[in-house]
């Protein structure tokens, strides 16, 4: 029944969607400078650097993988959120509940990828607060994340 389900896999699911939704702002916005800066800063370089579409003039080496897997990361795990707070609402169904386990599991996966290039990113050094403020997220993500799975995990050997 839903009564004696407990209320904290809902407050994870918030926490992760306020959380995602931050690294989707803050990826877009580093995509949106890169894409208005990129024509001025790679005019001058030399040919391999003008050949990738999107130059990124902060951070490092590093910074556009983070970004543009960050973005990715964060518009999987924003929608894997709202569809488990969506799904928490109700009576939940096992077919829910598989499909909740996967895309959660998916998500985790796609925010370790971009946890890892972030720590990457950080043993290069080089980066403004904006993109330090990103890793963390990325960092505690992960394992909010790895968290909320194993509750989704937990609620499905129930049913």
């Amino acid at each position: 029944m839903a009564s004696n389900r407990s209320a904290a896999p809902n407050v994870l699911l918030i926490a992760n969607a306020i959380l995602y939704l931050i690294v989707i702002v803050i990826s877009s916005w580093g995509v949106n400078h890169a894409i208005a800066k990129s024509y001025k800063t790679a005019s001058i370089m030399e040919m391999p650097a003008r050949i990738f579409p999107i130059y990124f003039p902060f951070g490092n080496l590093a910074t556009g993988f983070v970004i543009i897997y960050s973005l990715i990361a964060g518009t999987v795990g924003f929608m894997t959120s709202i569809t488990g707070i969506i799904h928490n609402l109700g009576q939940p169904k096992s077919s829910d509940l598989h499909s909740d386990v996967a895309f959660s599991l998916i998500s985790w996966l796609l925010t370790l990828l971009a946890m890892g290039l972030a720590c990457k990113e950080i043993s290069l050094g080089w980066t403004d607060s904006t993109l330090r403020t990103l890793e963390i997220i990325l960092i505690i993500l992960s394992g909010t994340q790895l968290f909320s799975t194993v509750q989704y995990m937990q609620e499905l050997k129930r049913i």
